[in-house]
């Protein structure tokens, strides 16, 4: 019985193994070119995550892996990613958040609910598919890339897309990152206010940090809390997205009746879970930053492999209303935040 299954298992390897091996060295690529970025430019504007999605589309459009290396790509594309999302919970405390006071919980709630609805809406009236325009408004209302990526598997998308949706969302979160403190200033807004702004409107974590450091530290703090709220967002939008999605196959009587376990993805309840362990204290800080750096990596292996997977035919095609849908999206999002923050009174 031990001997079938460690021939199994060496199988599976076997077969899995040439693919993955070609995501992580697509994914070592991006990596290097990122660190190159950041000493000729001072940062890495383009994440590695973005260039490993692109290179692995410049691959694929040049090049069309072998049968042997498909299933390997097709894995860490899938089950990489999902065990990633999984652990992408640990980087965020509720109990943080919750000490900041329900207000902000609620405002930011508020937030993501409208910058959801309006950004799919404008996707739709903008012909582009329903779950191109899902994927474009759950980066543009919680995380860029890291929603994309999670949304992704909960709603069925195609490989391109995932590709089209991150390339796009990634040029216009450094965009925002360049204008944003422009806006501050135009608005006149205090430290506080300007980094509410930051946190509601930047894409991802670091950017956040990219575009509140130079305003000041009050603005960094107000900002990362306000960034982290919309992250804790990711799991319950991704719950209901799971919910809608499953009684939409039923009532196309493409899906039978099924329990809450089966409704909704493992790596979500995994998702909850690491966020309730980690707001609970029960994972060293010492081993944080390494969980952080493992879901980072298995990230960008996976965006490698969803990038070898692309047509980009298909992308291209998608381009102008791809474009058209993030920036108004984004526009959206910015006033909508202006507008929550004029009505809370923040300081």
């Amino acid at each position: 019985m031990t001997s079938t299954f460690h021939t199994v298992l060496l199988s599976k390897a076997r077969n899995l193994l040439p693919g993955i091996l070609l995501c992580i060295a697509v994914t070592a690529a991006a990596g290097g070119l990122a660190w190159l970025e950041a000493r000729l430019m001072g940062r890495a504007w383009v994440e590695a995550l973005v260039i490993a999605i692109l290179l692995g589309t410049l691959i694929r459009s040049l090049w069309t892996p072998p049968a042997i290396l498909q299933s390997g790509i097709a894995y860490a594309g899938k089950q990489m990613l999902e065990f990633a999302v999984m652990l992408l919970g640990a980087s965020v405390s509720a109990l943080t958040i919750i000490a900041a006071g329900p207000l902000l919980m609620v405002s930011v709630i508020l937030l993501v609910i409208g910058a959801l609805t309006a950004s799919y809406l404008i996707g739709r009236a903008l012909d582009l598919p329903a779950k191109m325009a899902t994927l474009i408004a759950s980066g543009n209302a919680i995380c860029g890339n890291s929603a994309i990526a999670a949304v992704a598997p909960v709603i069925g998308a195609t490989k391109e897309d995932v590709a089209a949706s991150i390339a796009f969302t990634a040029v216009l979160g450094v965009i925002t990152v360049l204008i944003l403190p422009l806006v501050g200033d135009f608005l006149s807004m205090t430290m506080s206010q300007y980094g509410t702004l930051a946190g509601m409107t930047v894409y991802a974590v670091p950017q956040v940090l990219a575009a509140t450091v130079p305003v000041g530290p009050e603005a960094v703090e107000m900002g990362t809390l306000v960034k982290l709220v919309r992250v804790l967002m990711l799991g319950p939008v991704c719950v209901v997205l799971a919910i809608i999605v499953h009684r939409a196959g039923q009532k196309a009587g493409g899906a039978a009746k099924l329990g809450f376990s089966k409704m909704v993805p493992w790596f979500i309840i995994g998702f909850l879970g690491m966020l309730t362990v980690r707001s609970l204290g029960l994972i060293p800080e010492m081993i944080l930053d390494s969980i952080k750096l493992v879901a980072g990596i298995l990230t960008t292996i996976a965006m490698a492999a969803l990038g070898l997977g692309v047509d980009v035919r298909v992308v291209a095609r998608a381009g102008g209303k791809v474009t058209a849908a993030v920036t108004l999206s984004l526009v959206m999002l910015a006033v909508i935040s202006v507008t929550l923050i004029r009505i809370l009174g923040v300081a």
